[in-house]
């Protein structure tokens, strides 16, 4: 199936009104995540509240006000370590979630700008015809993998 000839909508479905909102990332420490948001990829705090004893915030891209981040964060006792993966083949070796994605304009000239900013890159870029796109991996400081994807024309 091509990303460009899309099934039709299902108006008639129970379940019509879903539309994507969040990704919820639980991270080992919420003040470091959610500077990392901010200072390396500009990210927005929307809102932030507590939940039992953790604390939560919805960090917005710099101009997209409807998708957000949530993380989770302290609580205790604090979240498992997960494996921190050197790159997306070793990634790729264990089940649930793997990544979330973010669209840009150019997969390069973002990835130039992350590594100036100190950014853990963890797939070069890499084009990937099945889906008209250009591609590559970055991490945050815990290992949570986030993809870049530009549509190729």
């Amino acid at each position: 199936m091509s990303l460009t000839n899309l099934p039709p909508p299902n108006p008639n479905s129970p379940f019509a009104s879903m539309k994507g909102h969040h990704v919820a990332v639980r991270v080992p420490d919420y003040e470091k995540a959610k500077r990392w948001f901010v200072e390396k990829l500009d990210f927005r705090v929307i809102h932030e509240w507590p939940y039992a004893d953790q604390k939560l915030a919805y960090m917005g891209p710099p101009t997209d006000d409807r998708f957000y981040i949530e993380l989770l964060g302290d609580g205790n006792p604090g979240p498992i370590p997960k494996p921190v993966y050197i790159d997306l083949g070793d990634s790729l070796r264990l089940a649930g979630y793997h990544h979330f994605c973010l669209n840009v304009n150019s997969v390069d000239d973002t990835l130039a700008e992350l590594r100036r900013r100190g950014v853990t890159i963890v797939t070069e870029p890499f084009e990937l015809p099945a889906i008209s796109r250009r591609l590559a991996f970055f991490a945050d400081p815990f290992g949570n993998l986030i993809e870049l994807a530009q549509v190729l024309n």
